[in-house]
Formats: C-alpha cells, sequence, structure tokens
C-alpha cells in the first residue's frame, strides 16, 4: 500500500523545506478550470481552511481528459514538484506529475461553485462541511472545543463525564424527552391505568439529561474543582435562531467559592478562548469577518482584553425600565430578561461583556443559594454582544434545610433529589458553578447568527434530518 502523503497544512507550515521538492498530496477538488492546454485545481485535504493550487500540463500528464471531467469535489492523489511563488497571489503551487482520480463526482453534485444560501446547505449537512463556510465553522468548532479542555486541564480540572440518561428534572421545567424500550402502542398499565414504569428498563421513568450539573456536583466535593462537556436535550418547541433540542454545555463546578469566583472563573475562560481561537483561527475568522460578520475579527479582539461590567439584576431593571418604549417585552422586577434587553445591555448601554447577579428567586433553579434578602438568589448571566446571554450560572444552595425547603416550594419531589441533599449533610461546602451553550458560543465567535449552522447535524423542533 502507498504511503499517505502529506497533510497540505504541513506544506504551508513548511514551504522553504519543500520548494522544488516533489511531494505527495490527497484531498478534493473545490474547484477545476480547464485551459485546454494546462488545468488548475484548487485541491483540499481538510487539514487547513486554505486550499493549494494545482498545475496541470496536458502533456505531463495521459488522463488529462479524465481529470478535468472528475468533477468538483472529486478526490484525487497528487504527485508534482512544489514551487513556492511569493509574486503571486497563492503562496505556491504544485507542478503535477502525476494524477490519480480517486472518486469522481458527477455533474448531479449539489454543491457547484457558487453562493448556497444557509437553508438550501440545512437540508444537506452530509454535503455542507464541503462549503468554505462550513469548513470554517466545524475547524472553529474543534479548535473552541480543544481550547476549552486545555483551559481547565491547565488548572487542574478534573473532567467528568456525567450520565445522558437520568431521572432528575435538574431544572423543574419538565421540557424532557422520556426515554422507554416499551412498545408505545402497547405500554403496560397498572390496576388503575397508568403506564407501570416498573416494567421498563431502568424500572422507573427515564430522560435524556437537560444539563450534567447536579452530578458533576458531587464530583466537586471530592475533587473540589471539576467540569462536564458533553450533549445536553431540551424538549422546548422553540423554533427560533438560538434554540435547539441537542446541544453541548460547558459546566465547571469550584468548591470553596462563592458567586464572585465563580464570575472570574467564567471571566478568564472566555478571555482564554478567544486569545486561542484569534491566534489559531486566523484563516477560518478572515473569511468568515469578510462574508458572515464584517466587524467579527475587531470585535473579538476587543472583547479578548475587555473586563465584565457587573450590575444587579435590580439596578439593570432600573435602567432597562427607562427605554422600555422601545422594547417589545417590556421590563418589570421579577420577570426574566429577553434577548433584546441583554443586548441593549451590553451593546448600547456599556458596550462591554456584562454579569447580571442576584436575580428573584421566583425565576430562578431550585439549586441557587437564597441570598440574605430572602427574594433573590446568588445567580449571574454572563451576556455578551451580538448573542445576549451565554452564561449561565449561581453559587449553589450549600445548607440542607434551604435546599429542601426549595426543592417543596418548586413543587418537586423530594425523594427525587435525596442523593442530591445528601451532599449537604457530609462535608457540605460553599460551591458554584455555570453553564455556557458551547452553540452560542460558537455563534458569538463566528458571527454566524443560526444555531443549525453551528451544529453538524442539527435537532430542531420538526427536524432532524439522519
Amino acid at each position: 500500500m502507498e504511503r499517505q502523503g502529506l497533510k497540505i497544512r504541513e506544506i504551508y507550515e513548511k514551504l522553504e523545506a519543500y520548494d522544488k521538492q516533489t511531494v505527495t498530496v490527497e484531498g478534493w477538488a473545490k474547484t477545476i478550470r480547464d485551459q485546454k492546454a494546462f488545468a488548475f485545481i484548487h485541491l483540499s485535504d481538510g487539514s487547513q481552511f486554505k486550499p493549494i493550487q494545482l498545475v496541470v500540463n496536458r502533456e505531463a500528464v495521459d488522463n488529462y481528459d479524465l481529470v478535468v471531467r472528475a468533477g468538483t469535489s472529486a478526490a484525487f492523489r497528487v504527485s508534482g514538484i512544489l514551487h513556492v511563488t511569493p509574486e503571486a497571489k497563492q503562496a505556491c503551487e504544485i507542478e503535477v506529475t502525476s494524477i490519480e482520480v480517486v472518486g469522481e463526482s458527477p455533474a448531479d453534485y449539489p454543491l457547484q461553485p457558487k453562493r448556497h444560501s444557509p437553508e438550501f446547505l440545512r437540508t444537506i449537512p452530509h454535503l455542507r462541511p464541503r462549503t468554505n463556510l462550513f469548513q470554517a465553522v466545524f475547524r472553529l468548532r474543534s479548535e473552541t472545543a480543544y481550547a476549552i479542555h486545555e483551559f481547565f486541564h491547565e488548572r487542574a480540572f478534573v473532567y467528568v463525564h456525567t450520565p445522558i440518561l437520568t431521572g432528575n428534572d435538574a431544572e423543574g421545567a419538565g421540557e424532557m424527552f422520556r426515554v422507554t424500550n416499551f412498545d408505545l402502542g402497547q405500554p403496560p398499565r397498572t390496576d388503575s391505568g397508568e403506564i407501570d414504569y416498573h416494567e421498563d428498563f431502568f424500572a422507573k421513568p427515564m430522560m435524556l439529561t437537560v444539563t450534567g450539573q447536579l452530578h458533576v456536583e458531587a464530583f466537586a466535593q471530592s475533587f473540589g474543582n471539576v467540569y462536564t462537556f458533553g450533549p445536553t436535550f431540551r424538549a422546548e418547541h422553540s423554533n427560533t435562531p438560538r434554540h435547539a433540542a441537542e446541544f453541548w454545555m460547558i459546566e465547571p463546578e469550584i468548591a470553596f467559592a462563592d458567586l464572585e469566583d465563580n464570575m472570574n472563573l467564567a471571566e478568564d475562560m472566555m478571555a482564554f478562548v478567544l486569545d486561542k481561537v484569534l491566534h489559531r483561527c486566523p484563516q477560518e475568522l478572515e473569511f468568515l469577518n469578510q462574508f458572515v460578520d464584517k466587524t467579527l475579527i475587531k470585535r473579538l479582539e476587543t472583547q479578548s482584553k475587555a473586563k465584565f461590567e457587573k450590575i444587579s439584576y435590580t439596578d439593570a431593571i432600573k435602567l432597562l425600565e427607562k427605554e422600555n418604549h422601545r422594547f417589545k417585552y417590556p421590563v418589570s422586577w421579577g420577570c426574566d430578561l429577553q434577548t433584546e434587553h441583554e443586548r441593549f445591555l451590553t451593546e448600547e448601554l456599556f458596550h462591554s461583556p456584562v454579569f447580571v447577579r442576584d436575580y428573584p428567586a421566583e425565576i430562578k433553579a431550585f439549586y441557587m443559594r437564597l441570598n440574605e434578602d430572602g427574594k433573590t438568589v446568588a445567580a449571574m448571566d454572563g451576556l455578551v454582544p451580538g448573542v445576549g446571554e451565554l452564561i449561565g450560572g449561581s453559587q449553589r444552595e450549600e445548607r440542607a434545610d434551604y435546599l429542601d425547603a426549595m426543592i417543596r416550594k418548586k413543587g418537586l419531589e423530594p425523594a427525587d433529589y435525596a442523593w442530591y441533599q445528601i451532599l449537604r449533610r457530609y462535608g457540605s461546602t460553599k460551591h458554584a458553578g455555570y453553564g455556557v451553550g458551547f452553540e452560542r458560543l460558537l455563534m458569538y465567535l463566528s458571527g454566524v447568527n443560526n444555531i443549525r449552522d453551528v451544529l453538524p447535524y442539527p435537532r430542531t423542533t420538526g427536524q432532524a434530518l439522519y
């Protein structure tokens, strides 16, 4: 078997070393331009955003006509002499000495070289990674995920794989997907006619998780600093550009920590990720800056150095009430903030990312620590320009009696959370954590304004291809 060729990324990284040398590369044709006597092929192998140019001379190869008819996205194995071309538009080109058509791409290939709408590309998610837009987005996704792990690893956090199947509704909203191996047409029933979950696979109702938080909290009470980063699921009928039924969450949890420590960690994480993406994805960001959001690079560079403003929910409401005439959803104390309010705070009022803290207990989850005023909880939302809410977190309620009271007040079943309450009996500490919707973060980093376009295979209400 022939040895695999060089990666195009390797060639660009060591251009001078490969100048005038024979190299072998493998990849897919982004474009093929036939000039009759010679052809230009832009070849991409996925190792970096920028393709490499091939120059195919009819006299140099014996399969010229087959090559130029192979079609856009045809796969090739190519050998030739690399020429560094600093005076030309491209940094180098390969003078082809042999070229093998590994896989043809017929004329019915749906992604011919022209602009395609994101809506059309969503109908063919198996092919859209071949387009420039999604090459940029999904490499950005990969590098961002790596930066997240890098950030926590450098700070000695333990990475915990929390379960996808759970019996707990951590958010108390009931928007969860049930999991069963019953025949839905004939599920077993009790004498009273209710579904008998004792006969189900897990012998009780089970759901797909909406968060790994509760489970990772247990590890924080042993390892101190931990995080989970994995898929979560929400059965929300929200057909908006910001919501998906399946998405990924970054969720750190820190022991012996309060809300201030929590905000500092989130701010540090954001600065770290922005810096890494700016340095590691320059070609992708340049493309996105040109074709998606012309302010992207400047915004990211500015935000990578920016500090989060901090404001209480109560003070934020006072400021927003003065602008109620301009909002679709007027605000008042006790309401949840909408995207329009969040973006006003970040983009027009503070011109920076913002932490809003100390929300009314009534609109937040049961596990958040009750403040001394008895009305608010030690919660925080991190808002960023262009997106709105990106980070949501809190100091957790470490007092067993307060936690029990809140579980009952929210109408939850105490027995379902017995294990979670027990953590407050054995060496309980103050602790805090937050969650970041990974796809929301990618929207912020890419300028892409629809969550469906930063997910490889989006699952939204009414849509789940493949």
